[in-house]
């Protein structure tokens, strides 16, 4: 396949806000995809580089080529231009980039060249993102959408599933099962603005605590453990404490769903920098785990024993949970069995405030009819924290000034439009503490794509955590309103961008009015 189609396609998806238009246009692009090109379409059109960081920014890109005069160039063609640059190391290899490069764009067309530059800085955003991609290879292979999300979410990779299903149709859907020792995509949570609203939404509910940790899953097979991130990494080798408390459960062939957790001397969840400095650690991880051991605490539970238990109601799930898990290692929870009696909905917010006051950051409400729906931000699962707090994006940092001379400290603000693009919503140096700063000045570097040596301009892909006091009419801003008050809580890099809060839902979220 040319790559003046997906550069086309791209153009047509960002030109509509409509999601119908978005799938059919990626519907026709898809149906005429040959099946082992799928992985390929769908990272472009999402702004995905396969090969990772290739090395390449703005001053290999700031000189122009002279456009090729008729399209010729192939994605299996860009593809491996972009390996041969990933492979490039050494002396001599800015030079090489540039050729490399230079030898790309003299191929593409003025069209193609456009969409290059977006897709090697970042820039590909015309909201053509998985969710959305997935819906067009159902419809292009005349499979329901829900069973292909199925499949997506238990396998962990649409790309995968794109490929089997363009090949093979709809039957190629049956070879998806859930298996011990492959990831599953997480059950995710929407916001509620307080526990009476999560009440009233769900009916009769849990009440469980929010902890302040990192997501993991955990899969067992006799004494065969493996750890996964929220993001499906890897990560048994970093975590021997959870390893090992993994295989004392009872039971086998298991799928656990939880956090990990550091605690204090007190007891006290310690700061999630900290947690997640320890589970990245990948250097000496034996004295990592004596100096600051972390803790499993599971709150679900996907297979046991053989049996899948993705379809069962969160309540038989939980009663399962219990029976293979001892009470210090299960979430502390509560249950709402009749959200309208004024004591239940009491001893809610009784537990909400425990919970704050035990250092933990909230509260999650969930439906005790809901199955796991693996992969989706459903709306059986609601988080209540008790401070605004959104996700959004680093579009561009400023040089600091005084003690902050050489680190990146100002951050530029951005939200998720419809459209897929990001919106800025302000700035930001608060709350940012010297390791923070220290950290993501690093980051920000290997993400930079301009400097003009006040601002570093960066890919948006590095989500911060955001607490603020309320929103504020601003004619700065594109949105017409920037965040009051706003300090930086915690980056997260295990977040990509694309799960970021929208400028939709931060004007809807629990906030102070607009003043």
């Amino acid at each position: 396949m040319l790559l003046a189609r997906i550069a086309d396609v791209s153009d047509q998806v960002a030109a509509t806000s409509a999601r119908s238009r978005k799938i059919a246009v990626l519907a026709d692009l898809f149906s005429a995809t040959p099946p082992a090109e799928a992985p390929l379409v769908i990272a472009y059109l999402a702004g995905r580089l396969p090969q990772g960081r290739i090395g390449v920014g703005w001053s290999t890109l700031k000189e122009p080529v002279p456009a090729a005069g008729h399209a010729t160039l192939t994605i299996a063609d860009t593809d491996a231009a972009f390996t041969a640059l990933a492979q490039v190391a050494g002396p001599g290899s800015q030079g090489e980039r540039q050729r490399l490069v230079h030898g790309l764009m003299a191929a593409a067309t003025a069209p193609e060249q456009r969409f290059l530059l977006r897709l090697l800085t970042g820039e590909v955003r015309q909201g053509a993102l998985d969710a959305i991609a997935l819906e067009g290879v159902a419809r292009a292979a005349h499979a329901p959408a829900a069973d292909v999300r199925r499949a997506v979410m238990l396998d962990g990779s649409l790309p995968r599933v794109a490929t089997a299903l363009l090949a093979e149709g709809p039957a190629a859907l049956e070879r998806y099962r859930l298996r011990v020792g492959t990831p599953v995509q997480p059950m995710l949570a929407h916001t509620a603005k307080g526990v009476a609203d999560a009440l009233a939404a769900l009916g009769p509910c849990a009440v469980e605590e929010k902890l302040d940790g990192i997501r993991v899953q955990v899969h067992r097979s006799g004494e065969d453990v493996r750890i996964y991130t929220r993001s499906l990494d890897e990560i048994t080798d970093r975590l021997p404490e959870v390893r090992e408390a993994a295989r004392a459960i009872a039971g086998d062939a298991l799928v656990l769903d939880g956090e990990v957790i550091a605690l204090d001397g007190e007891g006290r969840p310690v700061p999630f920098q900290e947690t997640a400095s320890r589970v990245g650690s990948r250097v000496d991880v034996a004295a990592a785990a004596a100096a600051r051991p972390v803790s499993p605490v599971f709150f679900d539970v996907l297979a046991a024993d053989g049996a899948v238990l993705l379809d069962l109601p969160g309540r038989d799930r939980h009663a399962e949970l219990a029976r293979l898990v001892p009470e210090p290692m299960r979430v502390r929870r509560t249950v709402v069995t009749d959200p309208a009696d004024p004591g239940q909905r009491a001893a809610a917010e009784a537990f909400f405030a425990d919970t704050l006051a035990r250092g933990h950051e909230g509260v999650l409400v969930k439906a005790l009819d809901a199955p796991y729906s693996a992969g989706r931000r459903g709306r059986s699962w609601l988080k209540v924290k008790p401070v605004h707090t959104v996700d959004l994006v680093v579009l561009a940092a400023e040089w600091g000034h005084g003690r902050r001379t050489g680190l990146l400290s100002n951050l530029h603000l951005g939200a998720r439009a419809a459209d897929g693009t990001f919106v800025m919503l302000g700035k930001t140096f608060k709350g940012l503490t010297d390791t923070m700063l220290r950290w993501q000045t690093d980051r920000l570097r290997e993400l930079a794509v301009d400097d003009d040596g006040t601002t570093v301009r960066v890919r948006p892909e590095l989500v911060v955590e955001i607490a603020y006091d309320g929103l504020q009419r601003s004619s700065r801003y594109p949105a017409g309103i920037t965040l009051r008050f706003a300090r930086v809580l915690r980056h997260r890099p295990d977040k990509p961008a694309a799960q970021a809060d929208t400028v939709d839902r931060i004007l809807a979220g629990p906030q102070s009015p607009v003043v």
